[in-house]
């Protein structure tokens, strides 16, 4: 007969799902990379300029093999090398390195860039530019450095009620790379309904990596009882994909690891999906799943959106030095 000290039974879904695609971008691998290769070329120490991607695991491991991450280019001692995060950066922090001779290895995603030169672009043709966004976000802080006197902020519709402009005939809006796709969609219809003659970027500014975790979550969510996204609170992409299940009926919370996995949760729960954001490593994906076979679950499949085969090169410094070691 049980006792009262028996412990609680433990709650063990039938199923896990596994969004598909999850975790690491060809703009994170690719920074990620820069660091660890900077790290083999020039030994340690290498600075860092912020997080280079907003993942703790990533930046802790990064951090024991060497690498010094800072807040500002500043701090870095003169001479030294510097890495710059995907998240880009504004011009004045190329001259202040430049200032203190660093040696700049610039990681900042490709797509990025392209937003930093549509910015450039829409500034020097005159433009008042809408950058849909979020205040704070080291890549907003950045694209905004590319032409502060052109840029306007905007994070809600209520941002565009709001809005004014000098010439409603001239306006043009860019984006944040990791936003929610289906509010930024909404927010673009609000623009070109205040704006009509208002102009944007050839494509999407919205990378490919959000779009594409952001569907397979939407999807999965909706054969699932809970969610589980894998990233760390500062990362957008990873906070958009918890707010994505949600609107798609399932619970859902962001954890940073499985022993952040609350017990309450499980109760009830038959289906639980699991994602993870563009900054989270599928070991730790991997190591959830572990959690929940030794917990008893043993149905776990793979949920398939649409498969991805994107490549970045390297930065130029990094492959230049290579090339000279050949």
């Amino acid at each position: 007969m049980p006792t009262t000290s028996q412990q609680a039974p433990v709650n063990t879904p039938e199923k896990l799902l596994l969004a598909a695609p999850r975790g690491y971008c060809a703009g994170v691998d690719r920074a990620v990379q820069a660091v660890e290769r900077a790290l083999e070329l020039y030994g340690p120490p290498v600075y860092v300029r912020k997080e280079i991607v907003h993942n703790k695991h990533v930046v802790a491991g990064l951090r024991d093999r060497g690498a010094i991450f800072v807040d500002e280019e500043t701090e870095v001692p003169k001479g030294e090398t510097v890495v710059f995060s995907a998240h880009g950066v504004a011009p004045s922090v190329h001259e202040n390195a430049g200032a203190r001779n660093l040696q700049t290895i610039d990681a900042t995603c490709p797509l990025v860039t392209k937003v930093h030169v549509e910015a450039k672009k829409f500034a020097a043709e005159g433009y008042t530019i809408v950058l849909i966004g979020h205040a704070g976000h080291e890549e907003v802080e950045g694209t905004m450095g590319e032409a502060p006197d052109n840029i306007v902020l905007i994070e809600t519709e209520a941002d565009v009620d709001a809005l004014e402009v000098a010439d409603p005939d001239r306006v043009a809006f860019i984006s944040q790379t990791t936003l929610s796709v289906d509010e930024t969609n909404t927010i673009i219809l609000k623009l070109r309904e205040k704006f009509p003659n208002i102009t944007g970027p050839r494509t999407d500014d919205i990378c490919y990596a959000t779009t594409n975790r952001q569907m397979a979550v939407r999807q999965m969510a909706r054969e699932c009882d809970l969610v589980l996204v894998i990233g760390s609170k500062n990362s957008s992409n990873s906070n958009r994909l918890v707010e994505v299940a949600h609107d798609h009926g399932a619970d859902s919370f962001l954890i940073d690891n499985e022993s952040q996995v609350r017990e309450e949760w499980l109760e009830g729960k038959r289906v639980v999906g699991i994602s993870s954001g563009a900054s989270a490593p599928e070991e730790l994906v991997q190591s959830l799943v572990d959690f929940f076979r030794e917990r008893g679950t043993t149905d776990v499949t793979e949920f398939e959106v649409v498969q991805e085969d994107v490549r970045f090169m390297l930065p130029k410094e990094i492959r230049k030095a290579l090339a000279a070691r050949a």
